[in-house]
Parts: structure tokens; C-alpha cells; sequence
């Protein structure tokens, strides 16, 4: 709070005002105190300082804490009609390993402070933004969410599988939540295959689970795979990669693959994909994407253009240049 002196000193109002407003606001005196002090009643102090405040005698300031981005996690969401975006100030000179720490932490924070306990959440499984975000968690201590269901095919090489079940798994511990996993791969190698496994009654039950959800959480790929999505036997062939990049691909949520503009890019790779169909995810009302970094900026721009997430959490470089776009 702040006092601000009329340049009337002979009202005796207003200096009664700017006293009794200056006592409380800045000096911290107790309502009551001040009524003693001046011998008034405590019910004329609390008129006094709503007087004060209608006045402008006394004006409420808002001081952001150092690290924190308000008026640019504003201009965001004006610019790209998100609900809400989190800034994360990481060091500009930070690695990718210190990258990924920060942006986990401050979506670990922005989850633990929103989640209802009513949500059903899907979770991409093979995110390493998300993973790093899962390991800065604290256990809930309250139920956080109903259920969490992966949002594609979490099985993979038996060497990197343990980061799709470790997503999925303490996630799901972190919140008390009912884990549910898609018990296939992210891609298979055909469309019959594909249509097989759909067909399967686990997988149905799943495809319903889907249709059910409430927030996603995902991370936000560049069209070239992460380490562990290429070991995982998940990623495409480098031949399906340049196809797309030719397509005008620049990033992809879920296996779905997307243009500089958002556009959803069709290709033949869509017939072996195990994950939520585009109509679902989209149906989904919180689609919170995680992801930053420079390799990472057009994927997200690309994700923000084409509405496929309704919050982002990223860091303070990144959100810069999606600022200034």
C-alpha cells in the first residue's frame, strides 16, 4: 500500500484520513489500536479507511517477486488466446540438461498449485520435458486427480521403456491417482497391425478413457526425436522425417505432426499411429503443452498458431521470441 498527502493541510478530514491511513498501512497498527489511540470508535477507522481508499488516499500496488513474468505470460496469452502461460526464468547460458530441470520445475509448481482433484489426465508418454516435470513433484496430500491415462503407445525397446513407465507410473503415485496404460506401441509397423491392436478390448477400454479426459499434460517435439523417443523404436524413419519436413512439419504432440501454422500434415505414418485421435485430444478442455529451448521455438510457435494447447509452460528466452513474433 501506498499514502498519498492532499495538499489541503487545513481539512481536517483529509488529515484525519492520511493519519489514520498511514497508521495502518504503513506503521501496521491494529484497527483497534488506532481507534485508541484517537480516541474514536473502531467502526469509524474501518469507514475512515474505505474513505481512504475511495479517495485515492491510499492506492493498492501489486509488486511482482523477482522471477516472476506476469506482464509477459499476459502479452501470450493475448497474442496466442491461451488460458494461461508460465514463464520459468532459466539462466541464458544454461544446458539442456539445466533447461530441462527448470522448465520440469515450474510445471511441477503450476501443477501442484491448479489441479482440482477431479481431473482425469493424459499424459504423452515419452516426453522428457514431462519426465523432468513428474521428478520435481511432491506426493499430494490430497488425491490429485482421478485417474492418468497415457495419451499414446508407451511400450517400447526394453532400454527406454522404463522412461514411458516411470511418466505414467509415479505421476499417477504423485497425485493417488489410477494409472492407465496403453499397452502397445507409439507406431507399429502397418495399418493392419494398427487396426489390430485398436480392436483389442484393452485398447477399447482405453479409446474410452480418452474421450473422458479433462487436461492433457504433453510435451511439444521438434520433428527430429529425442534420445530416448529414438531408442524407444517410437520415432519415425529418418525417410518419414524428411517427407515431412518437405510437407512443411515442424513439430508434433502425440505422434500427430504439424505445419508452421498449425495445420494438422497427413501423411501415410498416420495409418501406423497408436495414440488419441486428433478430434479427442482437441476435445480435451486444459491442454497443457510443456517444452522450451531454442531447437524447440517452432514447434512451439507451430502449437500455439494452431490452438493445440490452452496453457504453455516454457522458459523466459523462448517466451521472448514468442513474444515478439
Amino acid at each position: 500500500m501506498s499514502t498519498n498527502r492532499y495538499t489541503r493541510p487545513h481539512d481536517g478530514h483529509v488529515r484525519l484520513l492520511t493519519k489514520v491511513a498511514r497508521m495502518y498501512h504503513e506503521r501496521g497498527v491494529r484497527q483497534a489500536d488506532i481507534a485508541a489511540a484517537l480516541s474514536i470508535s473502531q467502526a469509524k477507522v474501518s469507514r475512515l479507511l474505505k474513505r481512504a481508499e475511495a479517495l485515492g488516499i491510499v492506492r493498492t500496488t501489486v509488486t511482482v517477486a523477482p522471477g516472476v513474468y506476469s506482464e509477459l505470460e499476459e502479452t501470450l496469452e493475448a497474442k496466442y488466446g491461451m488460458a494461461e502461460a508460465v514463464v520459468v526464468d532459466v539462466d541464458p547460458e544454461a544446458d539442456e540438461r539445466e533447461l530441462l530441470a527448470a522448465i520440469g520445475a515450474g510445471a511441477a509448481a503450476y501443477l501442484e498449485a491448479t489441479l482440482s482433484g477431479t481431473d482425469r489426465i493424459g499424459v504423452s508418454s515419452w516426453s522428457q520435458t514431462v519426465l523432468a516435470m513428474v521428478d520435481r513433484m511432491r506426493p499430494f496430500t490430497a488425491r490429485g486427480a482421478v485417474e492418468v491415462v497415457q495419451l499414446l503407445g508407451g511400450v517400447g525397446a526394453p532400454e527406454a521403456q522404463s522412461h514411458s513407465n516411470r511418466i505414467l507410473g509415479e505421476l499417477a503415485r504423485m497425485l493417488g491417482a489410477e494409472p492407465v496404460y496403453v499397452q502397445a506401441p507409439g507406431i507399429v509397423a502397418g495399418s493392419a497391425i494398427r487396426d489390430s491392436l485398436l480392436a483389442d478390448p484393452s485398447m477399447q477400454e482405453v479409446t474410452r478413457h480418452w474421450r473422458e479426459l479433462s487436461m492433457a499434460i504433453m510435451g511439444i517435439g521438434s520433428i527430429e526425436p529425442s534420445n530416448v523417443l529414438a531408442e524407444s523404436g517410437n520415432a519415425f524413419s529418418p525417410a518419414e522425417r524428411a517427407a515431412m519436413i518437405e510437407a512443411g512439419a515442424v513439430g508434433d504432440i502425440c505422434h500427430r505432426i504439424y505445419s508452421a501454422d498449425g495445420s494438422l500434415v497427413r501423411g501415410e505414418f498416420d495409418d501406423r499411429i497408436i495414440a488419441i485421435p486428433v478430434e479427442d485430444l482437441l476435445r480435451i478442455p486444459r491442454r497443457v503443452g510443456i517444452a522450451g529451448g531454442e531447437h524447440k521455438l517452432e514447434a512451439i510457435h507451430g502449437a500455439l498458431s494452431g490452438g493445440w494447447v490452452t496453457a504453455l509452460v516454457t522458459d523466459l528466452g523462448t517466451a521472448e521470441q514468442l513474444a515478439e513474433r
